[in-house]
């Protein structure tokens, strides 16, 4: 690891809200490291000594269950990582795994709470952070139970062109397995799925290649369920 951030994304992001010595202390007490697609960015039940900045890139949420991983969500730069591990009990809950290739940020975890306790602006930023990413989550859970697997794929591709490529043309990131993985349904499901959505004309597909071509009409199939 080293230190290739004077500018770090993880300063800017939180710059009007840090005072110049709180951004100083931030450069000299952090590291840059570039992932590849497949790596552990933060892996289940090491202990966690750092705060985790996720600064560029696409990585999973995944947690060991009695039986199998399950994933959570799919994460996009710039975004913090395991603030509710790392505030805790210290003793990372989940993974989170490369999914495209990332940077993160490694900040000192003294030199992050000696920050929250001097700054209140920086700690309210920070719990909202954590307050949206927990409704997040519920809303998530309740859709994936309540909803059938058509509207949870529907969700899926939603959620790659609005907030993970902004773009209705964007390359899968994940396999389809692992898809089904996320919305609770077998691989077999999901490729039937994609098949009807190409033969309804919403999508087009070539490789992993989606071409959202009738977003009004995915949406609906989302809203429906």
């Amino acid at each position: 690891m080293k230190n290739e951030c004077i500018d770090c994304v993880c300063v800017i992001k939180s710059m009007h809200t840090l005072q110049n010595c709180q951004v100083e202390e931030l450069e000299h007490n952090h590291a840059v490291v570039k992932f590849k697609k497949g790596n552990f960015i933060i892996r289940q039940g090491m202990f966690s000594t750092n705060v985790v900045f996720l600064r560029k890139g696409v990585a999973k949420i995944h947690i060991a269950g009695p039986y199998r991983e399950q994933i959570v969500r799919l994460v996009k730069g710039p975004t913090y990582l395991g603030l509710p591990t790392t505030f805790g009990d210290k003793i990372n809950q989940y993974s989170v795994t490369a999914v495209l290739d990332c940077e993160a940020c490694f900040i000192d975890l003294n030199v992050f709470k000696a920050i929250l306790d001097d700054n209140r602006n920086f700690s309210s930023f920070i719990i909202q952070a954590l307050s949206k990413s927990e409704l997040e989550s519920y809303r998530r859970c309740a859709n994936r139970t309540q909803k059938q697997a058509r509207g949870n794929l529907a969700d899926v591709l939603l959620d790659f062109s609005d907030h993970i490529f902004n773009s209705d043309e964007f390359f899968l990131p994940i396999s389809q397995s692992d898809i089904g993985n996320w919305v609770d349904a077998s691989r077999e499901s999901i490729n039937r799925i994609l098949s009807e959505f190409i033969s309804d004309d919403i999508i087009a597909m070539n490789g992993r290649k989606i071409t959202i071509k009738n977003k009004s009409l995915l949406q609906l199939i989302s809203q429906n369920g």
